[in-house]
């Protein structure tokens, strides 16, 4: 298997990064993973833009357009012979000295991880707890797709190893936030609601894609305060992710939902589905809707 590390493909026996390295150090670094369809980067521009911005607030100045991430993928990919594949973009701060510092990183360290991934392979549905594991604050305004994962980790301790399962963490004040590695949301008398950004959750790139589907169908959304009972209350659940697309929930905790078999989780699955070998961001989607209505109509 082959990886690419500060633009180079090579063996991945043969790759290293440096101990001081800020990333290792200190967890300075981003990442963000894409689901390849059919060699197709879902939403990659809506990856990078956001991992873009992430960087610029930690200080680190790296660029690269969607363009010339795209490039590197596809050459991943086909030295490696996926066409259905997890991408892993990593960046972390670089070498620097013991210690911390206030100096932007001018060098940091960048690689691409790949894994064959099978379309029709994927988990349909799971089961879903509240856990104990509180979801931690943002560190800075927002939360960053960022290398610190400790809390992730505790609660995925907590949880176990099922990949039937998915853990959802209340935050500090006992307001449903997000999964461990999800977006949650659910339905009620055909409402769909998730929890607000301002809960301290990521603004994941799967989540953005629903919110804005949902609102092109006219699909009342709302994003809020919600605390558990208001989930277990709901008609049908899933959560979201950019790996694992859209997971309908047979159960969370006690409460029993339709999984596939939810109304509104039918509709978005899809419409994801229909897109997902062609969009390379959610502003994108409006025109899709637009073209899928004229051929109803031609």
């Amino acid at each position: 298997m082959y990886i690419h590390v500060n633009g180079e493909l090579i063996p991945k026996e043969e790759a290293h990064i440096s101990p001081f390295d800020h990333g290792y150090l200190y967890g300075i670094g981003l990442f963000e993973t894409i689901r390849v369809y059919n060699r197709h980067p879902f939403l990659l521009d809506d990856h990078i833009e956001r991992l873009n911005k992430g960087l610029q607030m930690i200080r680190i100045n790296f660029e690269c357009s969607t363009d010339v991430w795209k490039t590197r993928i596809d050459e991943l990919l086909q030295v490696n012979g996926y066409s259905d594949a997890y991408i892993r973009i990593n960046i972390s701060a670089g070498i620097g000295e013991l210690g911390l510092t206030a100096n932007p990183y001018n060098d940091p360290t960048t690689i691409i991880f790949s894994k064959p991934l099978s379309v029709n392979g994927k988990i349909s549905e799971k089961a879903a707890t509240i856990l104990k594991t509180k979801r931690n604050s943002p560190e800075g305004v927002f939360r960053l797709k960022s290398h610190h994962f400790l809390n992730n980790v505790l609660a995925k301790q907590e949880l176990g190893n099922n990949p039937r399962r998915e853990g959802i963490f209340l935050n500090e004040k006992g307001y449903i936030a997000e999964g461990i590695v999800s977006n949650v949301f659910w339905v009620k008398d055909r409402i769909v609601y998730t929890p607000a950004l301002e809960t301290g959750i990521l603004n994941g790139v799967t989540r953005k894609f629903i919110c804005s589907l949902l609102r092109r169908k006219q699909i009342e959304l709302k994003e809020g305060f919600y605390e558990p009972d208001h989930l277990y209350d709901a008609d049908e659940a899933f959560m979201t992710n950019s790996i694992q697309g859209i997971v309908p929930f047979y159960a969370v905790d006690k409460r029993h939902f339709p999984g596939n078999n939810g109304e509104i989780t039918k509709i978005l699955l899809n419409n994801y589905n229909k897109y997902r070998e062609t969009l390379m961001s959610s502003k994108q989607l409006k025109k899709g809707l637009e073209t899928d209505e004229r051929q109803k109509t031609d």
